[in-house]
């Protein structure tokens, strides 16, 4: 069984990525004019790419979409199984001769552990997002060590687990996901004409970076989980968009980050001076 869906994973990713290896080629030998170096290392390296995708769509197949499922699910059965002993429902059901009542609505405050969890995960799977540590380490070395590689990420996790925490907020609600990505990037604009210059490019580069391989798969599948369980919410359109808040939030936590260090700096030049 495994290794049939493993075979199946690398002919998939075989033909996904076997268009980009004709671009490359096309573009270095007939545009460019130019033989391709060491093909042996670039042989080694394709096929290396190819089981390391193939084996990590597998992963997220068998491990890390069921996780972020099964936690959703586990969190919204604590929050309904508290809803029912608050609600008497426990003590109802073993009484025969009651009245039946009407399960009660969940309230946005019931399902606080799930908050909490969402604002956890999407700090965690930040800090350990490949993309971003990459760019965080590039950023520190073009800026000569004015941008710190950790306050960097750390920023931008704040920003993802806030991000993640607000979109399981409006799973909850049930309210339109449109609504808050508008006023997200009314606030993002708002800070781009305040920001440091320096910071706006790396700012909305930081956004991006967070939606890759650690990340997606478990916020997605936190989303998905989460709108099954809540009554009243349709996986299709509840479920998806926690990825858009991962991205949007970043953005306003990195150039926020920026802008307190830039108005400390304003506070301790005059002191200095004196």
């Amino acid at each position: 069984m495994l290794t049939q869906i493993l075979w199946q994973s690398l002919a998939s990713t075989l033909r996904d990525i076997l268009p980009l290896l004709i671009v490359i080629a096309f573009f270095q030998l007939v545009v460019l004019r130019r033989p391709l170096v060491n093909v042996p290392r670039l042989a080694w390296g394709v096929a290396l790419v190819l089981f390391g995708l193939s084996m990590f769509l597998v992963g997220l197949e068998l491990a890390l979409f069921p996780l972020g499922e099964e936690m959703a699910a586990q969190l919204s059965d604590l929050q309904e199984t508290k809803i029912a002993v608050d609600s008497g429902a426990v003590e109802q059901a073993g009484d025969a001769h009651s009245e039946e009542r009407q399960p009660s609505t969940p309230k946005v405050w019931d399902f606080y552990w799930t908050y909490l969890f969402a604002f956890a995960i999407g700090i965690s799977t930040t800090i350990a997002e490949p993309a971003l540590i990459a760019v965080a380490l590039k950023a520190e070395e073009v800026s000569g060590g004015t941008i710190r590689a950790l306050g960097l990420r750390l920023a931008v996790a704040l920003g993802v687990g806030l991000g993640v925490s607000l979109g399981t907020l409006r799973i909850v609600l049930g309210w339109p996901l449109p609504y808050f990505i508008l006023a997200g990037y009314i606030v993002v604009v708002i800070q781009t004409a305040f920001a440091p210059k320096q910071i706006v490019p790396l700012a909305y580069d930081s956004g991006g970076v967070t939606t890759s391989t650690v990340t997606v798969p478990l916020v997605a599948a936190l989303g998905l989980g989460l709108a099954t369980r809540v009554p009243g919410r349709d996986p299709i359109v509840d479920g998806f968009g926690l990825i858009a808040f991962a991205s949007l939030f970043p953005m306003i936590t990195v150039m926020g980050y920026a802008q307190l260090a830039a108005w400390q700096s304003r506070r301790l030049v005059p002191k200095a001076a004196q």
